[in-house]
C-alpha cells in the first residue's frame, strides 16, 4: 500500500482541527435566542456554551496523554467519533438539557488539534515541519473566525438545527478521511492510564473554570463562585502533588516546569486572552446600533468583517513556517504578540469604522498565525520525543485558559458599562475601549513572556520531540 502524501496528511489534520474549533462559536449566532427557542431560564441555555469550553479544556490534555500512550490517529478518530455523536444530538434536540449534553461531547473534539501536531512530528520530514505545524496550530482560531459568518448565514437563512446537521456532516468526512489518510502512530509510550489524575484534573478544571465563566452571573464573591473556584484550586494542588508521585503521571509536571515550556505556557496564557477578547468584542460593537456607538451591522455582515482575521491565519501558516526556519520560534512569537498589541493600540485610539475594524482584525489574523505557530515548537524543542502529544495538549489548555478568561472578563466590562434603549441595557464605548486597553495588556504581557523564554538544555539520554535544527 502506497504511503500517504505528506501534503494530504497536513490538508487532513488542518480540516480536523478547524472542525472542532468551529463548535467553539458555532453557538454565537443564536445564543442570545436559546432561551426563546428552547423555552428554558437564561441561566440554564448558558450551559450550552460553557458546557463545550470545560470538556475541551478537561479533555485537551488528557487525550494528549492518551495519544502518546495508544496512538495518536486512535485517539483522535476516537474524539472525532464524539464530536460527530455530539453533533447529532444537538441536531435532534428541542430542549436545553440533550443540547448542553450534545456540546459537551463536540468539546471533546479540541483533543484533535494537539494530537495532529504531534501526528506531523511523526510523520513528516523536517524540512516541512514548520509551516505544517503552523497550519494545524492556527486552525484553534481559524475554525472559529471562519465558522462565525458560515454559522450567521445557517441561522439566518435556515432553522437552527442545519448548524449541528452542518457539524454532523463534516465531522463525519473528517472522520472518514483521517482514517484513510493519516497513518498509524508508530511511537508509543505504554503505561498504565493514570486514572486518579484523569479524575483530579476533571474536577479541579472544572471547578476554577465554573467559577471563572460563572462568576459574573454568580457575583465573585458569592459561596458559589469562592466555592468552585477555592476548590478547584485544592484539588489541582493536590493533583500536582499526585502526579509528582505516581509512575505514570497524566502529565509530566517535571517536564512541563521546565523553563521553556513554563514560559511558552504562561506566554500562551496570554495570547490566548488577547485573541478571544477580540471575538468577544468585535462581532457586539460591530451590530449594536449606532445611537450607543456601535455600527448597526447585521450578524452576517459583522461575520464578513471578521471573516479575514481567519483567512489570515490560513495565509500566514506558510509564511511563518519559514520564519521558523530562519529566525527560530522565540522571535516569531515575540512578533506575533507586539503585532497583537498594535491592532489593540489602535483599537483604543482611533475611531472605530467598519474599514478601521476590517485592518485591526487582520492585524489579530496576522499576529495570531505568527504566535500560534511558534508555541507548539517552542514546546516540542524541550520535551522528550514520548511526551508530545501531551505536552502540546496541556500548552492548548493554557490556550484555553486565556480564551476562557477573556469570554468571562469581556463580558463583565461590557455588563458594567451600560445604557439604556428603548428598556435595553446596551455595551458603550467606553466599555469596549476598557476591553481593548486589557487586550493590549495582555498581548504586550505575551511579548514579555515570550522574551524571557530561555533556550532549551537537552537532558542527558533524552532525544527531544523536536530538535533545534528541524525547523
Amino acid at each position: 500500500m502506497r504511503p500517504p502524501r505528506p501534503g494530504a496528511v497536513v490538508a487532513v489534520l488542518a480540516g480536523a482541527g478547524m472542525t472542532a474549533s468551529f463548535m467553539q462559536t458555532l453557538l454565537i449566532p443564536i445564543q442570545s435566542r436559546l432561551p426563546q427557542i428552547l423555552d428554558a431560564p437564561r441561566e440554564e441555555t448558558a450551559w450550552a456554551v460553557t458546557m463545550t469550553l470545560l470538556v475541551s479544556a478537561v479533555c485537551t490534555p488528557i487525550s494528549g496523554r492518551l495519544g502518546d500512550m495508544y496512538g495518536k490517529r486512535r485517539i483522535a478518530l476516537i474524539l472525532m467519533g464524539v464530536l460527530v455523536l455530539g453533533s447529532v444530538i444537538c441536531a435532534i434536540s428541542y430542549s436545553a438539557v440533550p443540547l448542553i449534553v450534545g456540546r459537551g461531547l463536540q468539546g471533546a473534539g479540541m483533543g484533535v488539534i494537539p494530537l495532529g501536531i504531534s501526528i506531523l512530528r511523526d510523520v513528516l520530514h523536517p524540512d516541512r515541519m514548520g509551516g505544517a505545524i503552523a497550519l494545524v496550530s492556527a486552525t484553534l482560531g481559524v475554525g472559529g473566525a471562519l465558522g462565525l459568518p458560515i454559522s450567521a448565514y445557517i441561522t439566518e437563512t435556515a432553522d437552527w438545527h442545519v448548524l449541528f446537521w452542518s457539524a454532523a456532516i463534516l465531522g463525519v468526512v473528517v472522520l472518514v478521511l483521517m482514517a484513510l489518510v493519516v497513518p498509524p502512530s508508530t511511537l508509543r509510550t505504554g503505561g498504565r492510564v493514570d486514572l486518579v489524575g484523569v479524575a483530579g484534573l476533571s474536577v479541579g478544571l472544572t471547578g476554577v473554570l465554573l467559577a471563572i465563566s460563572k462568576g459574573a452571573d454568580w457575583g465573585w464573591t458569592s459561596v458559589p463562585t469562592m466555592g468552585f473556584g477555592l476548590g478547584g484550586i485544592a484539588v489541582l494542588l493536590a493533583w500536582g502533588v499526585w502526579e509528582r508521585r505516581v509512575t505514570d503521571p497524566l502529565v509530566d509536571l517535571v517536564v512541563n516546569a521546565r523553563g521553556p515550556v513554563l514560559m511558552t505556557n504562561l506566554a500562551s496564557v496570554a495570547m490566548g486572552f488577547a485573541l478571544f477578547a477580540a471575538n468577544i468584542a468585535f462581532p457586539q460593537l460591530l451590530e449594536l446600533p449606532e445611537e450607543v456607538g456601535g455600527l448597526g451591522l447585521s450578524l452576517v455582515q459583522a461575520g464578513l468583517i471578521l471573516m479575514p482575521s481567519g483567512a489570515m491565519m490560513l495565509l500566514m501558516a506558510p509564511i511563518a513556517g519559514r520564519l521558523l526556519h530562519s529566525w527560530g520560534p522565540k522571535p516569531l512569537l515575540i512578533i506575533g504578540a507586539l503585532i497583537i498589541a498594535v491592532a489593540y493600540a489602535i483599537s483604543v485610539w482611533v475611531t472605530l469604522g467598519a474599514w478601521v475594524v476590517l485592518g485591526i482584525n487582520i492585524l489579530v489574523g496576522i499576529g495570531i498565525g505568527l504566535g500560534f505557530a511558534a508555541m507548539p515548537t517552542l514546546v516540542m524543542r524541550s520535551v522528550p520525543a514520548s511526551e508530545t502529544a501531551a505536552s502540546n495538549g496541556f500548552n492548548t489548555l493554557m490556550r484555553g485558559l486565556g480564551t476562557t478568561s477573556a469570554a468571562t472578563a469581556v463580558a463583565a466590562i461590557l455588563a458594567q458599562y451600560t445604557r439604556e434603549v428603548d428598556g435595553v441595557p446596551l455595551p458603550t464605548l467606553e466599555g469596549f475601549r476598557i476591553a481593548f486597553v486589557l487586550g493590549l495588556a495582555c498581548a504586550l504581557a505575551s511579548a514579555v513572556l515570550a522574551a524571557l523564554i530561555p533556550r532549551p538544555t537537552p537532558r542527558a539520554g533524552e532525544r527531544p520531540s523536536l530538535p533545534e535544527d528541524a525547523v
